[in-house]
């Protein structure tokens, strides 16, 4: 089943102070077995707070992008997206840069969004929102996802 992160669990990752690092890098590690692609938008936002409001400097924060570039496919938004975008905002009341990143996800045939920011559990578009970082959603992690190699 093909899943993406948000970018709120690769700035977890990124980030080895945060007390969510470890089970964020589990996720990514994980995710990066099996069917996962990024979204460029996440892969921007990730930057974003890692320098503004986590500090890192820009340099530090472009190596941790350009890590997560390595090991995932990525995909971007299209005029159809967009218009995806704007019309689960309107439907569903999200926010728009989250219906963006969800109908970029969607587009490139994802199932499971990871997400500690979302609703989780809601599905819209045919997309299931999961917090990883929940036990309900280990579950999800488990069956959708590679165990870690040994």
């Amino acid at each position: 089943m093909k899943v993406s992160l948000d970018s709120n669990l690769l700035i977890y990752a990124a980030h080895d102070d945060d007390p969510k690092h470890r089970l964020a890098v589990g996720v990514v590690e994980r995710a990066a077995q099996g069917n996962c692609v990024q979204p460029l938008q996440s892969l921007g936002e990730c930057f974003h707070v890692l320098t503004r409001k986590r500090r890192f400097a820009p340099d530090a924060a472009m190596t941790a992008v350009n890590n997560f570039r390595a090991i995932f496919p990525i995909v971007v938004a299209d005029l159809s997206v967009l218009d995806m975008a704007m019309s689960v905002t309107r439907d569903y009341k999200l926010q728009f840069w989250d219906a963006l990143l969800l109908a970029t996800v969607r587009s490139a045939g994802c199932r499971v969004l990871f997400s500690e920011g979302m609703n989780d559990g809601q599905e819209i578009a045919g997309v299931k929102i999961v917090n990883p970082l929940m036990p309900s959603g280990q579950t999800v992690v488990d069956l959708v996802l590679p165990p870690l190699e040994s």
